[in-house]
């Protein structure tokens, strides 16, 4: 029994060693890749700061009440754009953007434009349209692909089709701190109280003519900042998951151990008193 018991721990031993050497070539993959998303998710974020200062600043001072892009109007229907991951083993990234979609949600009728293979599959199988379903990479997502996805969104949302646009992605704080954020696109809010400027900005042509023709643009490259938000988010989620798993698999070999060599003790303990007792008859 003992000697069966030794080679059921040898073996469970084995295998943790294989699935630790798996976890950590992930991190360090992981690992790998954090720096350069950290880079670029860095230089996209002043020119999504400064085109939303600029955007709003211009909407502060529209006068049209049906302005496109800003006039709310009665919500029968919502846009996603859900980012997520191309894989699982992040911890709980995928799982808490979709948790924050549904909750945002609340029973109204939605559909999604899912950006990452985790996204797809899972609207997919809920049973939730989606107005395309090739995004499978959010790593590498360019400029130019960005604006022909919010050209679609502007078309539906100027056909009708839905009648809000929501941005649902995460947003990398640190580390260890990823945050899921659910963001309006379409229609643009109005901000509640404009700052005191010490410059006056003059339109010409109009700002409601200005924002027909620069909304688009503004979108674009707040969609393209979200998702690199969101690949490095993935990244440094899978690599903490990753190193977790990796300590948990080493702790599980030092218990492993330990039961072994226990085993092992109790082995030789009854073998020596066999002999003992057999010398003595």
């Amino acid at each position: 029994m003992a000697g069966a018991s030794m080679k059921a721990i040898k073996l469970r031993i084995k295998s943790v060693e294989s699935t630790m050497q798996i976890t950590k070539a992930m991190q360090l993959v992981a690992t790998s890749k954090l720096r350069r998303a950290k880079e670029r998710m860095e230089n996209s974020r002043p020119y999504a700061a400064i085109s939303r200062e600029a955007i709003m600043a211009a909407v502060a001072q529209c006068v049209d009440p049906q302005i496109p892009f800003v006039t709310p109007r009665e919500v029968k229907k919502r846009c996603y754009v859900v980012i997520a991951g191309e894989r699982g083993l992040a911890g709980g990234y995928n799982a808490n953007v979709f948790k924050a979609v549904a909750a945002h949600a609340e029973g109204t009728p939605y559909c999604v434009l899912p950006l990452g293979r985790k996204a797809i599959d899972k609207f997919e199988h809920m049973g939730v349209p989606l107005l395309d379903d090739t995004l499978d990479h959010v790593e590498g997502l360019g400029m130019s692909r960005c604006y022909r996805l919010i050209q679609q969104l502007i078309a539906g949302y100027q056909n009708g089709d839905f009648d809000e646009v929501f941005l649902v992605y995460t947003s990398f704080r640190s580390m260890m701190n990823q945050e899921v954020e659910v963001e309006q696109l379409i229609p643009i809010e109005k901000p509640q109280t404009q700052a005191p400027r010490n410059v006056v900005t003059i339109y010409e042509p109009s700002p409601e003519e200005m924002l027909e023709e620069v909304v688009p643009d503004f979108l674009a490259g707040r969609l393209y900042s979200a998702a690199c938000d969101s690949f490095a988010s993935e990244v440094s989620a899978r690599r903490n998951a990753m190193d977790s798993a990796t300590k948990n698999a080493g702790e599980m070999i030092g218990d492993l151990r330990l039961k072994y060599n226990r085993a092992r003790q109790g082995a030789i303990t009854q073998e020596i008193t066999e002999i003992v007792a057999g010398a003595e008859q």
